[in-house]
């Protein structure tokens, strides 16, 4: 199985300006001489992880982070109770991918992410398909609104204490309501200790949904700084509550758009978050992608999954 490469740091980074006032922050490592490709974080807005890094060859990568709006170190901040959100959307991100893009000189760009950066990926790949090279998934999601329901209702049935507890967070809810959106117009309230409470009562759900995965040694919601996790709770409410301005299953139904476009699928069979169905549909629908099903993993993956994805982008880094 592959192993991670050493860390490495930036050889260049800088802030883009992407109109509506915001500034995206990016970094680029590796070899400037190398193939392009793009990281893709999850989230949304959990800004970007360091250690993706070390997935590249960084004698054949140019391998190129960047946090998307109002997380990282982009600004302004959705912690900032004073950010707009109205100029935060999938579309917004979306051609900032590609003004990146163009900003970097960059023809092709090979993408890899997971969870909601999955989503991102094929929504930017699907618009723009002549600028992908090869796409490299963990943790397959399209964002449906059918997928939303389930990680915040659905999986309550394996859950029902903490879900419960989940729906008290957003007092006057039904149990059949718009429980993401409650939560959404909670990160917009103007008290902050409402705010507040909100954050904590979200990520102590997400971290329910992965405790068969973390065993309680880590809380990957909770155990964040107090303004990522502001941030995170923000924008993914925020995002979910409107579907991601994605029509139902338009992402599936586009797939053809992939035609000729390597791809690898990497999902976890015990994905309690995001099931493998995801998965397998955009597999059927995407004939150019492999899918590679992790018998033991979850929806964080561990050392199998990431074995799969550095092999993946070792065999895609080859001329």
């Amino acid at each position: 199985m592959s192993e991670p490469y050493p860390p490495i740091e930036p050889y260049d980074q800088g802030m883009l300006e992407v109109g509506d006032g915001n500034l995206v922050y990016w970094e680029a490592c590796g070899n400037p001489a190398g193939k392009p490709a793009l990281v893709v974080h999850g989230g949304p807005g959990s800004g970007r992880g360091t250690w993706t890094r070390t997935y590249f060859d960084p004698e054949r990568y140019r391998v190129i982070l960047f946090d998307q709006r109002g997380c990282g170190r982009s600004t302004p901040h959705a912690a900032d109770p004073a950010t707009d959100m109205r100029h935060n959307t999938t579309g917004h991100l979306l051609t900032d991918m590609e003004r990146l893009r163009r900003h970097l000189g960059v023809d092709r760009w090979l993408l890899y992410g997971g969870s909601w950066g999955s989503t991102l990926i094929l929504a930017y790949a699907e618009r723009h398909p002549e600028r992908v090279s090869e796409i490299v998934i963990s943790s397959v999601t399209t964002t449906r609104r059918s997928e939303i329901d389930w990680l915040y209702r659905g999986v309550g049935r394996f859950f029902p204490e903490q879900w419960e507890r989940f729906l008290a967070g957003a007092p006057g809810t039904p149990r059949d309501g718009d429980v993401v959106a409650a939560y959404a117009r909670l990160m917009e309230h103007p008290d902050a200790a409402v705010r507040e409470r909100a954050t904590a009562d979200w990520c102590a759900w997400e971290d329910t949904v992965l405790s068969g995965e973390t065993k309680g040694a880590s809380r990957p919601y909770g155990d964040r700084p107090a303004s990522a996790r502001v941030a995170l709770v923000r924008i993914c409410s925020h995002y979910f509550s409107h579907g991601a301005w994605l029509e139902e299953g338009a992402l599936l139904r586009d797939a053809h758009r992939l035609a000729g476009i390597p791809g690898v699928l990497v999902h976890g069979r015990l994905d309690l978050g995001g099931p493998l169905d995801t998965a397998w549909e955009l597999a059927r629908a995407w004939p150019d992608a492999e899918r590679v099903v992790v018998e033991d993993a979850g929806h964080l993956g561990g050392a199998t999954t990431r074995g799969h994805v550095l092999a993946a982008l070792d065999r895609f880094a080859a001329p």
